[in-house]
C-alpha cells in the first residue's frame, strides 16, 4: 500500500504564516487615521485668560493666535509681526475653509493690539474670529 498521506506531510515541511499582508494592513490604517486627523494649531504661548461667564468650547479646527501681556503675537509656536498675521490666517483658510480663529490674549494685553488682530482676521477672510476666555465658575 502506498501511504500517500505521510509522503506529502514530509515534502511540505514547516507550516508557515506570513505576515505581509498583516503588516500591510497596519500600515493602511496608520496612514488612513493620519490623513483624517484634524491637527489644532496652538499659539504657543501662555497666558492668563479673561474670566466671562458665557464663554463656549470650541469643537472645529481653529488657528490660535496668543497675544501676550505686553503685546507680542505669537502663532505655531513663534512671533510674529502684527502685520504678518493676515497672510499667515489667509494661508490657514485655504488649507482650512471652515476653520475658525481663536485669538488667546493675556487679561493685561491693551486692547488696541487685540482690535488689531481681530481686524486683521477678519480681512484675511475669516468669518469665525472668537477671544478665548476661561469661563467663570
Amino acid at each position: 500500500m502506498i501511504n500517500a498521506r505521510g509522503r506529502l506531510r514530509r515534502q511540505r515541511g514547516a507550516a508557515e504564516i506570513n505576515m505581509a499582508p498583516m503588516l500591510d494592513m497596519v500600515f493602511i490604517l496608520l496612514i488612513f487615521f493620519l490623513v483624517t486627523t484634524s491637527f489644532v494649531r496652538e499659539a504657543g504661548v501662555e497666558v492668563r485668560r479673561p474670566v466671562a461667564r458665557t464663554a463656549a468650547a470650541e469643537a472645529a479646527a481653529s488657528l490660535r493666535v496668543g497675544i501676550e501681556a505686553s503685546g507680542r503675537i505669537f502663532m505655531d509656536g513663534r512671533q510674529v509681526d502684527e502685520r504678518s498675521v493676515r497672510a499667515l490666517v489667509e494661508r490657514f483658510l485655504a488649507e482650512n475653509p471652515d476653520g475658525s480663529v481663536v485669538i488667546v490674549a493675556d487679561r493685561e494685553t491693551p486692547t488696541g493690539v487685540t482690535i488689531r488682530v481681530v481686524d486683521n482676521c477678519r480681512l484675511a477672510g475669516a468669518v469665525n474670529v472668537a477671544v478665548a476666555a476661561t469661563r467663570e465658575s
